[in-house]
């Protein structure tokens, strides 16, 4: 049986295919100085006296959708750059600046000016600059009022200071980070969950308007993150997007290593309950699709866990231990 964002349209096991396939083909059209390529939260290029650009290309997805049904394109441009800027950051490198691309069937300019003008929140929340793009009309290639956004990301780190898999151990703890809901992911899913409903209600088991839900912009972890590598306190970080947690903390790990979380640590948003049951999917179908509550998860030794729970503090975001680095591969949640 295909799993619920099988049957939502979105085929993850091909998009698995599709990396490895481009990772080979990518091989071919390489540096030197590259150090870390396709597959990882960001590529690393080896740009000398020690330092190191990472880089990251990423999109909104189907959210744009919602934006487009709710005639709100102020929020998803915060998206865009989230959606890059968390990546960049998981190597430890402080975001430079961003280059967006948006799509539309046809040029309103106050339109575009709306989504730009979230491009623009989401640098100053990522501290970057917003440093050009590209905005190209696509008439007959998307839906009467339709539009994409997407972008990319580079930053720079020291090359003595990249997070990253070598430097966890067994036994290090994992400490997550509380997104702000859905965030830029499993939209296809949503979308099939809130079909026909008026976006401007309040559904039963919300305690707000579902557009206000749904468009939540995702939070920007970048200056926690650069505070807690710049002060050695961190091994890796994982971006929970696509996949959920046990697609995404894999990534974060050597191999061999696995982890383990404990469920009582946190507690969901109400909204991931909400589209479950719209969907009728599986908790198994949940966690393998959306953040679940946790946007970031980062890895320190047991020594520095307090210190990282207090830099995020301080930044304002949510934060705690939520599990353990285990010598048994594979992740687990329960």
């Amino acid at each position: 049986m295909r799993d619920a964002y099988g049957r939502a349209g979105v085929d993850l096991a091909a998009a698995a295919d599709a990396v490895s396939l481009i990772r080979r083909v990518a091989s071919g059209a390489s540096r030197p100085e590259v150090v870390v390529g396709v597959g990882g939260f960001a590529g690393l290029f080896r740009l000398g006296d020690g330092r190191l650009l990472a880089a990251a290309a990423d999109g909104v997805g189907t959210k744009v959708e919602i934006a487009r049904r709710a005639g709100r394109l102020d929020t998803v441009g915060i998206d865009a750059v989230a959606m890059c800027a968390n990546d960049v950051a998981t190597t430890g490198a402080e975001p430079l600046f961003f280059l967006d691309t948006i799509v539309v069937e046809r040029l309103i300019p106050e339109d575009v000016a709306s989504i730009v003008a979230g491009v623009a929140e989401g640098c100053r929340r990522a501290g970057c600059a917003l440093l050009g793009g590209e905005t190209a009309e696509h008439p007959g290639l998307l839906g009467d009022g339709g539009f994409d956004v997407s972008g990319s990301c580079v930053g720079v780190v020291a090359e003595d200071r990249v997070l990253g898999p070598a430097r966890v151990r067994p036994g290090d703890v994992l400490v997550g980070v509380r997104s702000s809901g859905l965030h830029a992911n499993g939209f296809s899913l949503v979308r099939q969950a809130v079909e026909g409903l008026d976006l401007y209600a309040v559904p039963e088991g919300l305690a707000r308007p579902l557009v206000e839900e749904l468009l939540e912009p995702t939070l920007i972890y970048v200056p926690a993150v650069a505070e807690a590598a710049r002060r050695g306190l961190l091994g890796a970080a994982a971006h929970v997007t696509g996949g959920g947690i046990p697609g995404n903390l894999p990534r974060a790990l050597p191999d061999g290593l696995g982890a383990s979380l404990d469920r009582s640590s946190w507690i969901p948003h109400e909204v991931f309950g909400f589209v479950a049951r719209r969907a009728d999917v599986s908790d198994v179908d949940l966690f393998g699709t959306f953040n679940m509550g946790l946007g970031m998860v980062l890895i320190a030794s047991p020594a520095a866990a307090d210190d990282v729970v207090a830099v995020f503090t301080r930044h304002g975001f949510e934060a705690a231990v939520v599990g353990l680095v285990t010598e048994e591969s594979g992740v687990r949640v329960g």
